[in-house]
């Protein structure tokens, strides 16, 4: 009897062992989260935890679902979908998250504090009460660095709707994606949030056609701005990469994601439609138009179409750029080639070591369309994605025009 009840004894106290190691579960609902850059100014964004464990990142229409998820008694780390990007956390006793974010660069990683408070669906407080004016519309925008005072123009969409604030802000490379916030009183705050970009716009309305304020760009980046409301404003200009003279074609050779060595001299591209794709998996709109180009290949391939990816990633390290390209090809089910330059992106002389037929390598993503007789018939600098509205609509109807101009030829 005495062995019965010892044996009941340590039976009970493994369940209650067990039970204590259940591992962490998030309320359900959305979240208001915080990443700390170095000033100690928080970049904020909000997050929806459904069935306790599956996790997405909003940002206005975007929904990023979170797929890498470990939970391990009071500890929830989880890995972006895209980038060198991930988070360390553990819940709190009032059912929060604390840790960090942890993103590579290339130089540096950086190690953000990260704090996330369920049941709070808003982004920013209204202290401010009602908006002053609705600032719906273009703006025509000047960005000035701290630091250097270099100036730069950019264009801002803006959607009110009452006090919440949507749109996306157009460089001359491309757009800021799905910024989201507010507008109350006089002041107005938009952020992001997507794994690499970390951006929070700060201002004031002075009038309805006039907007002035600070941009918090990354862990440290600080530019101040101005904006002036211009209804037929377009989005500024950027110098283009093109074929140097005396050259037609491109011609790499570039081990694949798999280490394979693949070239546009290959049979397989010959007396086809090629498309080629200057990215990064570091860079938000390189994610956007990879999901648009692994979409139009899956669909078109069969009508003599080619797509391949060259990378110029933040390091020489293959196995480091093979991780993170893997991510994308995962994420958005690429087929088609994506290509490890084995050149930095911070390189100053990329383009002489990985196409050397072009005048200069800038933005990124950059297309280039090749013919059936292998010449280049096309650049097209810089990509506006779906954040971006009317532009992302002109930038798909733009590449069809180029498609079907070149499958007359």
């Amino acid at each position: 009897m005495k062995i019965f009840t010892y044996l009941l004894f340590l039976f009970l106290i493994g369940l209650q062992q067990g039970a204590n190691a259940q591992p962490a579960q998030m309320k359900n609902g959305i979240w208001r989260a915080f990443i700390i850059r170095e000033d100690g100014n928080p970049i904020i964004f909000n997050m929806r935890v459904k069935n306790h464990r599956d996790l997405f990142i909003l940002n206005d229409r975007e929904s990023i679902p979170i797929r890498d998820i470990v939970f391990k008694k009071d500890s929830v780390n989880f890995n972006m979908p895209f980038f060198e990007s991930y988070f360390i956390s553990a819940l709190q006793k009032d059912g929060s998250l604390k840790g960090n974010w942890i993103k590579g660069t290339a130089g540096a990683t950086q190690r953000w504090d990260f704090y996330a408070y369920p049941n709070q669906s808003y982004r920013f407080s209204e202290s401010g009460g009602d908006a002053m004016a609705n600032i719906s519309g273009k703006w025509e925008m000047e960005l000035t660095r701290n630091t250097t005072g270099y100036t730069r123009k950019a264009l801002a969409e803006l959607v009110q709707k009452g006090n919440r604030l949507t749109g996306t802000v157009i460089t001359p490379s491309g757009d800021y994606r799905y910024l989201e916030g507010i507008v109350s009183g006089d002041s107005l705050k938009l952020s992001t949030f997507d794994g690499a970009h970390a951006y929070m716009f700060a201002g004031k309305l002075l009038g309805d056609r006039l907007l002035k304020g600070v941009f918090y760009s990354g862990f440290a980046g600080v530019e101040e701005w101005v904006a002036e409301k211009n209804a037929s404003a377009l989005p500024p200009e950027i110098s283009p990469t093109d074929l140097k003279d005396g050259y037609s074609r491109l011609d790499f050779s570039f081990k694949d994601i798999n280490g394979n060595v693949v070239s546009l001299r290959d049979p397989q591209f010959s007396g086809k439609i090629v498309v080629i794709q200057l990215m990064g998996s570091w860079c938000p709109n390189c994610m956007d138009e990879t999901k648009f180009l692994s979409d139009y290949y899956n669909k078109h391939q069969k009508e003599g179409i080619e797509v391949i990816a060259l990378a110029y990633e933040y390091s020489e390290d293959f196995e480091r750029s093979q991780k993170s390209l893997r991510k994308f090809q995962k994420a958005f089910d690429v087929q088609y080639p994506m290509l490890i330059t084995g050149v930095s992106v911070s390189d100053s002389l990329k383009t002489e070591k990985s196409l050397p037929q072009l005048n200069k390598i800038s933005v990124y993503p950059t297309t280039i369309f090749i013919g059936r007789d292998g010449n280049v018939k096309s650049i097209h600098t810089g990509f506006y994605g779906p954040g971006s509205g009317e532009y992302f609509e002109a930038y798909k109807k733009e590449f069809q025009e180029t498609i079907d101009r070149l499958q007359a030829e």
